[in-house]
């Protein structure tokens, strides 16, 4: 067994995996895996810069994550912080970078699009050669909050493409109203939405062969939220979460039900985080579009993903 800790620091969120590795069996053993909703991309979309507020949330995880790899006793050598679309985009990354160093000791390596799919489709597929026996290729969609990753491949990938859809950046851009959340979004931000989605599915066909899978694997935040909603779970629990399949139909439902709800319904639901109540809407309809230019009958839904596959890069593994 090797400790590692991986950070991934996304749009939406900032995540931390401190867990035991055994490359000879292909054992990920959690000792600490947890979430922050930061919202580091607040605005970049608009100014093109990280907002100081969303800096300092951004550090303040920091801190805390620094005292749990040091409590943990990995060592700096196996820790591995990966930043990806906000802090890809953003005029003032320096600034980002800076403070990282300042608090854990080691850069944010801020990866491409194309690096970043191959690090979500090891995390999410290492596991499913076994007793699942899904039908290959896989197609992996990680719906994050700046980007939307697209991977098709078998054993390792054949195909990727990062595209500017996610959950956070399509709400600024679509879901606004006088400065706040449309609640419920009006039939023609709900068209433009789903327009702006199309069009990048359009973009990652050029790149990757979407409709050649066989086997739909969902990540990230947006996905587990839509598959708790559609468990009708009264907590949220990633044991129940993890490679859940949930029909194609159901995802249509859960969509449908969210973007219809206000604020106040959505926070409502149980298994509903703080930080996805303003932002699940659009997300949703991200895994609704994909599932319907594909054709397939279900995602299966992964609670393991890009973190998991740095995890196992810090061994070479990726």
């Amino acid at each position: 067994m090797t400790r590692v800790a991986a950070v991934d620091c996304g749009t939406n969120s900032v995540r931390l995996l401190v867990a035991d590795l055994d490359p000879a069996t292909g054992t990920l053993t959690d000792l600490d895996r947890r979430m922050t909703v930061v919202r580091l991309g607040q605005g970049v979309d608009r100014t093109g810069r990280l907002a100081p507020e969303a800096l300092e949330r951004t550090f303040a995880a920091c801190r805390e994550y620094a005292e749990a790899i040091r409590a943990h006793g990995v060592t700096p050598e196996r820790v591995r912080f990966v930043a990806t679309s906000a802090s890809r985009d953003a005029e003032n990354r320096d600034e980002f970078v800076r403070g990282v160093v300042d608090i854990l000791g080691t850069g944010p390596e801020v990866i491409t699009g194309d690096e970043e799919a191959a690090l979500s489709f090891t995390g999410a597929t290492r596991e499913l050669t076994g007793g699942m026996r899904l039908p290959r290729p896989y197609l992996v969609v990680d719906i994050g909050g700046g980007s939307t990753e697209f991977v098709v491949g078998d054993d390792a990938v054949r195909a990727a493409r990062s595209v500017d859809i996610g959950c956070v950046r399509l709400t600024e851009r679509h879901l606004l109203r006088d400065g706040s959340i449309a609640d419920p979004p009006a039939p023609g931000q709900l068209a433009a939405l789903r327009a702006d989605i199309d069009a990048a599915l359009d973009l990652a066909e050029r790149t990757v062969p979407l409709r050649e899978a066989r086997t739909l694997v969902g990540l990230a935040g947006s996905v587990t939220t839509v598959a708790a909603v559609a468990l009708d779970l009264p907590e949220y629990d990633p044991a129940a979460i993890h490679h859940s399949r949930i029909p194609a139909a159901r995802v249509a439902a859960v969509t449908d039900r969210l973007l219809a709800a206000t604020h106040a319904e959505r926070a409502a639901i149980p298994v509903m985080h703080p930080g996805r109540v303003d932002v699940i809407g659009a997300g949703a309809l991200i895994l609704r579009a994909v599932m319907e230019r594909t054709g397939l009958a279900e995602v299966v839904v992964s609670e393991h993903d890009i973190l998991d596959g740095i995890a196992w890069s810090v061994l070479g593994e990726v």
